[in-house]
């Protein structure tokens, strides 16, 4: 049976699914996804529980406050 490949999400590269670091082609890639994650560049969406928001009288408050 021939041998699957993915493709590497940092550069695209061809990545065998037996070669560890699957999915990325290298250490160096991994680490760049890593970084981005721990940067923020990344984000899992997530709807704001409604206890959670801001309401519009909340935000003109701290604008004010602000000195805005």
């Amino acid at each position: 049976m021939p041998e699957s490949f993915i493709n590497c999400p940092m550069c695209g590269r061809p990545v065998a699914v037996s070669e560890p670091p699957l999915p990325f082609c290298s250490e160096r890639c991994r680490l760049l996804d890593l970084g981005n994650w721990a940067s923020g560049r990344y984000v899992i969406p997530a709807p704001i529980p409604e206890d959670e928001r801001v309401s519009e009288d909340d935000t003109a408050e701290l604008r004010t406050d602000a000195g805005e």
